[in-house]
């Protein structure tokens, strides 16, 4: 029975060495967006219900990181239901989130359920915009919202959309909340550009 002993080894480097639940919990997702049915409208909304575990909470609410974590396999769960990521791995290019801001407006407590609406607001030459929304199924109350920058590598919003869609798809108007926060970004990138010496390299 030697062999047990090494699957059991196996298993435990794996689990002290990586994150394995946060990758089952990735293939899940995927898997069972696969068999859902798509969203044609590429700014659509989708849904996906949750609800809060034992494992997600400190004092007895969900533990703040969890929210970002929650929104990594929605946000999975969309682009594979609207086809970005199939259109991604046709240009071979990647998505990477380039920023994130989140605020939290009232706590989910332990085994209470909420649907995570999310949606792509819009895009510019470099980047997706999303908005991640965490609606409690109890009143319907906003408990959470998040903005995300998924920057696109080696490609560009437009021609994933035009690979997508087969057409020009002009991007809609920035929200003035989302477009203060765009402006944060590109402020704070041209200070820490300045600080480390970026700025005078490039010219």
């Amino acid at each position: 029975m030697w062999w047990v002993a090494w699957v059991l080894a196996a298993l435990v480097f794996l689990f002290c060495t990586l994150d394995v639940w946060y990758f089952l919990r990735a293939g899940a997702v995927l898997l069972r967006a696969w068999f859902q049915p798509p969203v044609w409208d590429v700014t659509g909304e989708q849904v996906m219900t949750g609800r809060v575990t034992p494992r997600d909470i400190d004092m007895c609410h969900m533990n703040n990181a969890r929210y970002l974590r929650e929104c990594d396999f929605a946000r999975f769960s969309l682009y594979m239901r609207n086809g970005v990521f199939k259109a991604t791995r046709a240009l071979g290019a990647n998505l990477v989130v380039g920023a994130t801001t989140i605020r939290y407006r009232r706590a989910l407590c332990i085994g209470e359920g909420y649907d995570l609406c999310s949606r792509i607001v819009t895009w510019d030459d470099k980047a997706f915009f999303l908005e991640q929304r965490f609606v409690s199924t109890k009143d319907r109350l906003v408990c959470a919202v998040m903005y995300c920058k998924q920057s696109v590598i080696r490609s560009s919003p437009d021609k994933i959309l035009q690979h997508l869609c087969k057409r020009k798809v002009e991007p809609p108007e920035f929200p003035e909340d989302l477009q203060h926060w765009v402006n944060f970004i590109s402020a704070s990138s041209q200070a820490l550009r300045a600080e480390s010496g970026l700025e005078e390299k490039n010219k």
